[in-house]
């Protein structure tokens, strides 16, 4: 039987980590201190000093080095971040008057999702107005995903990539749940092109204020375009949680995910 595990990536020690249901491994980012039965991507073949330009992509890095061996090839593994939980349907409005709870509608390891996929990647983010180049221009800088993209080596898939950028559909946050082999080439393409992209941005000091993670900004465009062009992917919605879901104090007397009624805001939609 395959098995199915998701890395819920933070660069906070949250109680809430240890409510999620067992297929969801905590994986500390960063050079912090985190509780022994979670992951940490300190030890073995590491980015982490790079986790503040990089973000997710050096938590993703570490599981592609050190902990791809563990998993068989029907299994299936993927990322969540500690904001960012998978829900176990695709919904296309929220759900103001579910009396559930929002932990019954976290994604389920039995979902028939899994029969039938290479992929699966958060619902689409639509843009209305904009394409992902004009929305990426506005936010961080003109000019500057034009030249990363230029950094791409293989020239087909570098025209790929600007037919995507030039259109307005993208599943945000590099939350994807695949196979083994899959995982294994998105990263050897990721990893080629991102250090390339870290290294432009370094050298022309674009790495300050909100800028500072331009890389994964980056990164997320090409995550979407790469299981996009390379797969058949499924999409999920999501929760995005706030502070009270979050809070250490609350959560050290119960689980709010498990509260009646705390599905009735979700899924999270982002339509602009």
């Amino acid at each position: 039987m395959s098995k199915i595990k998701i890395f819920c990536i933070t660069v906070k020690k949250l109680n809430i980590l240890n409510k999620l249901p067992d297929y969801i491994i905590p994986f500390g980012l960063g050079s912090s201190t985190y509780p022994v039965n979670w992951l940490n991507e300190v030890s073995g073949n590491s980015i982490y000093e790079l986790n503040k330009y990089l973000g997710e992509a050096t938590g993703i890095y570490w599981v592609w080095k050190n902990y791809l061996k563990n998993f068989s090839k029907d299994d299936w593994l993927g990322f969540c971040q500690h904001r960012r939980l998978w829900l176990n349907n695709l919904y296309v409005k929220k759900q103001y008057f579910n009396p559930t709870s929002l932990y019954s509608n976290l994604l389920k390891t039995d979902n028939k999702i899994f029969l039938n996929s290479e992929s699966i990647l958060l619902q689409p983010t639509l843009f209305k107005k904009k394409t992902l180049l004009n929305q990426f221009n506005e936010i961080y800088g003109k000019d500057i995903i034009k030249n990363c993209v230029n950094l791409i080596s293989d020239e087909h898939i570098k025209t790929e990539f600007t037919k995507y950028l030039n259109s307005n559909s993208l599943s945000i946050c590099n939350m994807f749940i695949t196979k083994p082999e899959i995982f294994e080439n998105y990263c050897q393409s990721i990893f080629d092109w991102i250090f390339k992209c870290y290294d432009y941005c370094n050298n022309k000091k674009l790495l300050i204020g909100k800028n500072i993670r331009l890389p994964i900004f980056l990164t997320e465009r090409y995550t979407s375009f790469w299981f996009h062009y390379y797969t058949r992917p499924k999409h999920l919605s999501f929760a995005r949680l706030g502070n009270f879901y979050l809070s250490n104090k609350v959560n050290k007397f119960l689980n709010p995910l498990k509260l009646p009624f705390t599905f009735r805001n979700y899924p999270t939609i982002h339509h602009f």
